[in-house]
């Protein structure tokens, strides 16, 4: 949630703890809380602003083109969830037929780049239906998309490697990316999406930036992300390192994995998930958190007095709430951030309300001397309008006692929003750059 969501959640909270049956009213946000992310287009949608921006940073590794994602946003009403899927699948779609109709005729160029834009705009098209897991619409966007992708992947040079990869008695999806050149051990990034990424998405999340330093790129849907819970309802859980011990394990035995240099790279949500991780997990050389992220449960509850606090987790334990629940679902009617990050909370938590949803937020932190259990080199980003999780990361730098780097993005340099969405080649240069740096030393 943004900056404006977090306090009005938070005065809405704060109401119900103290008794009160005022109306929560929307808190003021400080005239320069957007700055750097002012929308250009869905001015009164943030989200539908915040998302069209991600799509446009895709346009950096190949995930979209500028032209075409204000093409299917002129298709879209601000607000209105069916015209954002009808859009972006419309789109694909016909991408995805002429990226077939290119490959039979030996193209195979044109229908791999055709391919990957279509993955991404199917999996943009089902973004904000998690409100009904059943939604039928929900499982043809997953399938296409991940088709989509896997027909692309094949006609990189090396073919992008679909995996499954061994977790508690299923599998979990992933691909490989490696380097063009002869086969041999190579420095390794296992690549961690966040709260609402893919897999695929993370090719040009992470992944493509790797390969052209010659890293191998391992990226993976944990319980919670995209094929997890669309295949198998796997959901998040906090103790992250169960999640990537495995996906260790898996990298460990391929013959073109560096044992001694596999690091691990967390987005978004990934950047509480992977810091987690490596303070368990002490085969993982080097750690990055993109943006870093101390404590997830508290950034939830961002705006709660201290005084305030005991009193509001109660109630979002509580048995029963009514009170809070009818005021949480206020904030959805209200404000369109707020409707989306508790709509995707309760589906990828599986939980049933949004109070159920911020009370298993709660669990997700590195609070405890967790994060100085941290032993390998640590590079926690900031950026400086982070409206999801402002503060944060420096609160993780300060709580690490291993070797660690603060990497601070600013709006100056086009890198400011949330994870430098839309500056990502700048931003993965400087977190390469310190990674190769820092294993070679």
């Amino acid at each position: 949630m943004n900056r404006r969501s977090l306090l009005n959640v938070a005065a809405a909270l704060t109401a119900v703890a103290s008794g009160s049956d005022a109306v929560a009213q929307p808190a003021p946000v400080p005239a320069d809380a957007h700055a750097g992310t002012d929308a250009l287009l869905f001015k009164e949608d943030p989200q539908f602003w915040y998302e069209t921006v991600r799509m446009f940073g895709a346009a950096e590794y190949g995930g979209a083109l500028f032209g075409e994602v204000m093409a299917i946003a002129r298709q879209i009403e601000p607000g209105n969830y069916d015209s954002w899927y009808d859009a972006h699948r419309t789109f694909a779609d016909r991408l995805a037929a002429e990226a077939e109709a290119q490959l039979k005729q030996g193209h195979r160029i044109s229908a791999r780049d055709n391919y990957l834009r279509a993955c991404n705009y199917h999996r943009s098209s089902e973004f904000f239906l998690h409100a009904n897991p059943d939604d039928p619409r929900m499982a043809r966007a997953f399938e296409r998309s991940v088709a989509c992708y896997r027909a692309s992947a094949a006609l990189f040079a090396p073919a992008i490697e679909p995996l499954e990869i061994p977790y508690e008695g299923t599998t979990l999806l992933g691909y490989f990316h490696a380097p063009a050149g002869p086969a041999r051990r190579r420095p390794t990034i296992l690549v961690n999406n966040g709260f609402d990424g893919s897999a695929e998405e993370m090719h040009w999340g992470a992944a493509r930036a790797a390969v052209d330093r010659g890293w191998n790129a391992l990226v993976f849907d944990g319980p919670g992300q995209f094929a997890a819970v669309h295949r198998a309802k796997l959901y998040f859980r906090p103790d992250w390192e169960k999640v990537v011990t495995p996906v260790v394990d898996f990298a460990l035995k391929r013959p073109d994995v560096d044992p001694r240099r596999i690091a691990l790279h967390g987005i978004s949500f990934g950047g509480y998930l992977a810091p987690r991780a490596v303070a368990f997990e002490r085969r993982i050389a080097a750690c990055i958190a993109d943006d870093g992220v101390y404590d997830y449960g508290a950034a939830q509850l961002s705006g709660v007095p201290e005084a305030s606090r005991a009193q509001v987790k109660a109630a979002l334990s509580a048995p029963s709430a009514p009170q809070l629940d009818a005021r949480l679902q206020q904030m959805m009617k209200a404000n369109s951030v707020a409707r989306w990050a508790f709509t995707q909370g309760m589906y990828a938590m599986g939980v049933a309300s949004p109070r159920a949803y911020l009370a298993a937020a709660q669990a997700y932190h590195l609070r405890g001397g967790i994060a100085e259990q941290i032993q390998c080199p640590t590079l926690v980003c900031d950026a400086e309008k982070d409206l999801f999780f402002n503060g944060q990361a420096q609160q993780l730098y300060d709580h690490l006692t291993c070797r660690k780097t603060l990497m601070k993005f600013t709006d100056a340099e086009g890198a400011g929003a949330h994870c430098e969405v839309g500056a990502s080649r700048l931003a993965f240069a400087r977190m390469y750059d310190w990674l190769d740096e820092t294993l070679s030393a």
